[in-house]
């Protein structure tokens, strides 16, 4: 299916194809399943909550770049953009790697 759908209304996200919203879509739910699971670990009182937070983290941030990289959302320009050049920033860049 070819249909796109228009963009979140963020800056930076563009159109996504139906099979996109689809991937994206399974994927929550795949993760809220896992997510679940953690939940339930943690009413375990010889589960170490530390590493089950720091597990948990991992679960969000890996399934968040893998969202990421199907809806490939863009950068985005800075109102000040325009008065700063590359050149600029990249010369002060040196001047400090030299100090």
């Amino acid at each position: 299916m070819s249909e796109d759908h228009k963009p979140l209304p963020v800056d930076g996200y563009k159109p996504q194809s139906q099979n996109n919203v689809d991937f994206v879509n399974n994927n929550k739910r795949v993760e809220e399943e896992v997510l679940r699971a953690l939940d339930f670990y943690k009413g375990l009182p010889d589960i170490d909550q530390r590493w089950l937070a720091i597990g948990r983290t991992g679960v969000e941030q890996a399934f968040m770049a893998i969202n990421r990289a199907i809806f490939k959302p863009g950068r985005v320009a800075l109102a000040h953009e325009a008065e700063v050049s590359v050149e600029v920033a990249v010369g002060a860049g040196l001047e400090a790697e030299k100090s």
